[in-house]
């Protein structure tokens, strides 16, 4: 059987979508919630039944926005780690993040702001939790490393992705036109390096 939104989630829902532009466009210090009610075209008054403060709009971008990462924690920490785990780890991430790619620039663009919030803390526990999972128990320094950077991989290819889509960017270095992507050419790049970074973990041999 189907379900519908509430109309009250609805709005929450809508709320979250505005505050993300906006916060990715302008930043999170510059944007007010007199703008945020302006963009959906409601009262402040409005606007703050839902959410009281920008604080509160940002644990709720993160509670909405970051269910893939949570649903993939989940799956994780059910699963023996294995090779193939680690892969698919990886994998579900990228396939989770492509539609989420406004999250991860949100995350970038404003990490000075949001460094002391509880929804920053919230969205980079989740993010050591998923590293973990992918490095798995007994792992040396350098493999927690390359586990960082094959899932920071994927942020990496959307924040380039996005770069190269502003109007005011330079299309070429010297001569030469930069090589630019689709997102579904970016997400599966990003996955390639990210795998080929993430083969490199390797397990202790067992001792006796």
């Amino acid at each position: 059987m189907g379900t519908t939104q509430s109309p009250r989630s609805d709005t929450r829902a809508r709320i979250v979508a505005i505050a993300l532009e906006l916060f990715s466009e302008h930043g999170y210090e510059r944007t007010s919630l007199r703008e945020i009610a302006d963009r959906l075209g409601v009262t402040k008054a409005a606007l703050y039944y839902h959410f009281k403060t920008k604080e509160d709009i940002v644990h709720g971008i993160v509670a909405t926005t970051a269910a893939p990462i949570d649903e993939l924690i989940t799956w994780g920490r059910e699963q023996t780690w294995t090779p193939e785990v680690r892969d698919e780890l990886i994998r579900r991430f990228a396939a989770g993040m492509s539609e989420r790619a406004p999250l991860l620039r949100f995350f970038q663009e404003n990490q000075p702001a949001l460094r002391d919030l509880p929804a920053g803390q919230e969205f980079r526990d989740r993010m050591i939790a998923l590293v973990r999972l992918v490095h798995g128990p007994g792992a040396s320094f350098e493999d927690r490393l390359r586990a960082m950077m094959s899932l920071f991989t994927i942020n990496s290819a959307l924040f380039l992705l996005y770069q190269d889509q502003r109007p005011e960017v330079d299309r070429y270095i010297g001569d030469v036109p930069v090589a630019e992507a689709t997102r579904e050419e970016a997400i599966e790049a990003a996955q390639h390096v990210a795998l080929e970074i993430c083969r490199l973990i390797v397990r202790p041999a067992p001792t006796d």
